[in-house]
C-alpha cells in the first residue's frame, strides 16, 4: 500500500534516505544541480480526495483518438469531460499510455479533461514524413507536447510525467511557463545538457547507465532492435525491483514499442545524452536555454518511490530549481520507477493537490 507522508514523517524520513549519495555529489559536480533545502508548503499535505485505486483496475483506454500536431500523427486517450480543465499524462521510456490506465479515470470522476499521448516512437503515434529525422533529443518531445497542446487548441494544461515524461514535462514548464497551470514530476528536475553530460560520474553512477552505453554501440543498437521485449522487461524489473507485474500488464504497454520507429528514436535520446549526436539546428535554442538548467516556476508537486531502482537525483540536489509553490512527496510502499502505475491514486492524488497550489 503506498502512502503520503505528512511533513513531520517525511522531513524524519528524508534526513534518512537522503544522505549524500554517489549519484548526488556527480551531479552536484557537473553543475546541474545544487544542494537545496526541502521547500515543500509548511501545510502538512492534503488530505486525501481520490479514493482507494487497486492497481490494476483500469486495462484498456478503449478506442484512440488521432491529432496531426506538427511533425506528428499523435495517438492519444482521452477520457472525462470535454469541457473540464487539461489534464496531459506524458509516458516515459520503455514504458506506454498505459501506466496512467488507473489514473486518468479517477482524474476524469473528478472533472478533468484527461489527455494521454503516445510520443513519438510509441504506439499508433507516427510521422507525417518519411524524411523527417526520428530525432528523440529532449527538446524535441518538448515541441512535441506544445505543438500537440496547440492542434487541440489547448491554452493551458496540468502537466503530469516520469522518466521520459517527466523531463518533457519539466523542459514546457521551464520554457513554457504560460502553458502550464500545474506539474507533478516525478523524480523532480531532470533537465540536462550535453555539456554536462560530458564529466565522467563515480564508478557507481556509471553503472546505473549500463543501457546508456549499450545504446552507443552498433552492437547496442543491434541487439536492441532483436530484443525489445527482452529488454524492455529487465528495465522494468531493474527500475521497480519490488513491482510484481505479470505478463498481461508487460505484454500491454510492450506492444507500443513495435511502432517502427521505437529504436531509432530511443537510440537517439541516448547517443545524443552522451554527445555523440549533435542533435538538430532547430532545436539549438532551446537547448541553450535547458543547457542554464532554468528554474521552474509554476506549482509543482515532485514525487520519488520509495523503491526506485532507475537512476535518479534525491529530492535535496533539485529543491532549488522550483522557485513557486513547491511540495515534495515520497511514496511508500515498494514503488519503483513507474510511480503512475505503481501507485495511482498517489499520483491522481499529486494531480489535483498541485492544481489546487
Amino acid at each position: 500500500m503506498d502512502t503520503i507522508l505528512s511533513k513531520p514523517e517525511y522531513v524524519q524520513r528524508r534526513r534518512r534516505r537522503f544522505a549524500p549519495t554517489v549519484l548526488a555529489c556527480a551531479l552536484m559536480q557537473l553543475g546541474a544541480l545544487g544542494l537545496a533545502s526541502f521547500q515543500a508548503n509548511a501545510a502538512e499535505f492534503p488530505a486525501s480526495i481520490v479514493g482507494t485505486i487497486t492497481p490494476g483496475s483500469h486495462t484498456s483506454f478503449g478506442p484512440l483518438k488521432h491529432v496531426k500536431a506538427g511533425l506528428l500523427d499523435v495517438a492519444y486517450a482521452e477520457v472525462g469531460p470535454a469541457e473540464g480543465p487539461v489534464v496531459i499524462l506524458l509516458h516515459g521510456w520503455p514504458y506506454d499510455i498505459h501506466s496512467y490506465a488507473d489514473v486518468a479515470p479517477a482524474l476524469a470522476e473528478k472533472g478533468y479533461r484527461v489527455l494521454v499521448p503516445y510520443a513519438r516512437g510509441y504506439g499508433d503515434t507516427r510521422f507525417l514524413s518519411a524524411k523527417t529525422l526520428r530525432n528523440g533529443q529532449p527538446s524535441a518531445l518538448a515541441s512535441d507536447l506544445i505543438d500537440f497542446m496547440d492542434a487541440l487548441n489547448i491554452k493551458q494544461a496540468v502537466l503530469g510525467g516520469y522518466d521520459w515524461g517527466a523531463r518533457t514535462a519539466d523542459i514546457v514548464a521551464a520554457l513554457w511557463p504560460e502553458r502550464v497551470k500545474a506539474l507533478v514530476a516525478v523524480s523532480g528536475y531532470l533537465i540536462g545538457s550535453q555539456e554536462a553530460g560530458k564529466a565522467p560520474l563515480p564508478p557507481a553512477a556509471e553503472l546505473q547507465w549500463w543501457y546508456q552505453f549499450y545504446f552507443a554501440t552498433e552492437r547496442g543498437r543491434l541487439g536492441y532492435e532483436k530484443n525489445t521485449n527482452d529488454f524492455a522487461k529487465l528495465i522494468w524489473k531493474l527500475a521497480s525491483p519490488k513491482w510484481s507485474f505479470d505478463d498481461a500488464t508487460f505484454d500491454r504497454s510492450a506492444a507500443a514499442l513495435q511502432n517502427p520507429d521505437h529504436v531509432a528514436v530511443s537510440i537517439y535520446n541516448y547517443r545524443w545524452r552522451l554527445g555523440l549526436l549533435k542533435g538538430e539546428a532547430k532545436y539549438a535554442g532551446l537547448e541553450k536555454k535547458l543547457a542554464t538548467f532554468p528554474s521552474i516556476a509554476v506549482p509543482t508537486i515532485t514525487l520519488e518511490g520509495d523503491a526506485n531502482g532507475a537512476p535518479h537525483p534525491p529530492a535535496d540536489a533539485y529543491a532549488k530549481r522550483f522557485t513557486g509553490k513547491y511540495q515534495y512527496r515520497l511514496i511508500d510502499g515498494g514503488v519503483g520507477h513507474n510511480l503512475p502505475q505503481e501507485a495511482p491514486q498517489a499520483f491522481a492524488q499529486a494531480v489535483i493537490d498541485a492544481d489546487h497550489l
